[in-house]
């Protein structure tokens, strides 16, 4: 019987992320994937701002950014009638480099610390898969598919089938489902789901074509889109994906995905299909994010429709939350508190990601409304047409609320501000050092970034000059790695607040105010670190 710390079920993208968050606070993992390779799926195509801060903070957005789209291609959307008919209404969006200017020009705050990146998800696991491969703290055992757990006092022991049909157990501590929409653990937990199922059937065709006299007619674009669908420009190169309704009253084996692509371009176009499928969106968040020492990430907890771009973001969000705070327990400073929070943190999370997706479809399916037989060869419908698309606008690529506004205020290992209430607009980001807040992005006068000041776990961040020995001895009380930096912030006071944050491992902040004496620093580090009574 093998024997692990933590056993993750599944090596998506999101079972990938929580594996190597694990091993870079210190922890060991085994991780079960049933397929034999990555996914040969498009899948989604954008890993955004907030995703790719985590991503920085593994040491991984590196290797990331070296197989996405080039840093000069841009992000735009572009509403057209056909390839070969008109383009409505474009939403310009800078690619990474002209991103990275803008963070440092418009220096208040309101930016991530890393640009979003385009990349498809057959592109990205891959990368993730190799950096685990290569990690000595994970063991990496694809073709091995979960079957069944049973828990006790002490742990977990999970039944899992390898390739060649042999059946094993493994005994851990901790059982992570991250399993996808259809989780057998999530089955096994008899957890339910929430919200809309089966919203609309789609259908998906991934491409290879070098046609782009067709395909970038009005130069690259990230999204072409119609009342025929979507076109998702995946390498801005050769490789296409194009997103449609199922077609009515056929059955899967009917549809000619030949036509689908003929009938959003407007005319005939050489290609090679890769691979197609038919699927359906659901709107979905799960009751409950496990119990006991099993617990659940990803798309076994939360269900969206592509718009906006919020499941594997929303899910490795999911996998550090986690990540963090299991590592924490195990090695011995965490309480029980702090993976009750997970849940408390994270479920809210999805459900307005959840709701947002819902929003953004619904634009996307009045501008689909729009559309009309003639619609092409009248310039004046054309024109009423394209200022409609510019008033509906593309939320779904401009909520950075959603992104990087959300606020663990409520959390139970968060000391909050009672007299301040986090925004809640989906679509500006607000910044703010109120507690559960993300630590808001800035460089400083020296040029360095304030999110590089951070330790790997906890950090005490001044502002001003502080006395910090009573939280240094507290946190070598209770065992509590900590690391204490004084930035300068002028330019920035009132922002940071103060004049002392204590900043988490995923850069949210904990607790705001002036260090006191030793017994006040014990009593903030316990409640962070999720005790349910101050230690001394």
């Amino acid at each position: 019987m093998t024997e692990t710390n933590v056993l993750i079920v599944g090596g998506g993208p999101v079972g990938m992320t929580l594996a190597s968050a694990l091993a870079h606070f210190g922890v060991g993992s085994v991780l079960i994937e049933r397929h034999p390779s990555t996914t040969q799926h498009p899948k989604m195509d954008i890993t955004n701002s907030r995703s790719m801060e985590l991503f920085q903070r593994l040491g991984l957005a590196d290797l990331l950014r070296a197989v996405a789209v080039a840093d000069s291609q841009p992000f735009d959307v572009s509403w057209i009638t056909a390839l070969n008919g008109h383009e409505l209404h474009r939403f310009v969006y800078p690619g990474v480099g002209e991103f990275r200017k803008k963070m440092r020009e418009r220096n208040d705050g309101t930016m991530p610390s890393e640009p979003p990146m385009r990349v498809s998800q057959v592109i990205i696991e891959p990368v993730l898969k190799q950096a685990i491969d290569e990690n000595p703290l994970v063991d990496v055992r694809f073709s091995t598919a979960f079957e069944s757990f049973t828990e006790d006092a002490d742990g977990v022991v999970a039944t899992v089938r390898r390739g060649d049909g042999q059946v094993e157990t493994i005994r851990c501590n901790w059982l992570i489902g991250c399993d996808g929409g259809g989780s057998k653990v999530r089955e096994q937990l008899g957890i339910g789901l929430s919200g809309i199922p089966r919203v609309s059937r789609r259908f998906i065709t991934h491409f290879r074509s070098d046609d782009r006299r067709l395909l970038q007619r009005w130069g690259a674009a990230w999204h072409y889109q119609s009342d025929r669908g979507t076109l998702v420009a995946q390498n801005d190169e050769d490789t296409w994906t194009l997103l449609t309704r199922f077609p009515e009253g056929m059955e899967f084996e009917d549809v000619d995905p030949a036509q689908l692509i003929t009938d959003f371009a407007g005319e005939p176009i050489e290609h090679e299909v890769l691979v197609c499928n038919a699927w359906w969106p659901n709107l979905l968040v799960a009751d409950s994010y496990g119990a006991g020492r099993v617990l659940l990430a990803g798309d076994s907890v939360h269900q969206v429709i592509p718009t906006g771009g919020y499941g594997m973001n929303t899910g490795v969000g999911d996998a550090f939350d986690l990540g963090w705070k299991l590592a924490a327990i195990i090695r011995g400073f965490g309480g029980a508190k702090l993976l009750d929070s997970y849940e408390q943190e994270r479920r809210p999370v999805a459900l307005a990601n959840c709701a947002g997706s819902a929003r953004h479809n619904g634009v996307r399916v009045q501008i689909g409304g729009l559309y009309h037989e003639g619609l092409r060869d009248d310039a004046a419908a054309r024109e009423q047409v394209a200022r409609r698309i510019a008033e509906l606008g593309n939320r779904e690529n401009e909520s950075f609320g959603l992104e990087m506004g959300y606020c663990y205020h409520a959390s139970p290992v968060v000391l909050p501000s009672p007299t301040e209430v986090p925004s809640a607009d989906p679509v500006t980001y607000v910044p703010t050092t109120l507690p559960g807040a993300r630590l808001p992005s800035v460089y400083l006068a020296d040029g360095s970034n304030v999110h590089d000041h951070l330790g790997p776990w906890f950090t005490l961040l001044c502002t001003a000059v502080c006395d910090t020995v009573g939280f240094v001895a507290a946190a070598d009380d209770l065992g509590i790695p900590l690391d204490v930096r004084t930035i300068d912030v002028s330019g920035h006071e009132a922002l940071y607040q103060g004049p002392a944050l204590l900043v988490r491992p995923d850069q949210h902040i904990a607790w705001r105010g002036a260090p006191g004496d030793a017994s006040e620093a014990v009593a903030v580090l316990a409640h962070a670190t999720g005790h349910r009574n101050p230690v001394t």
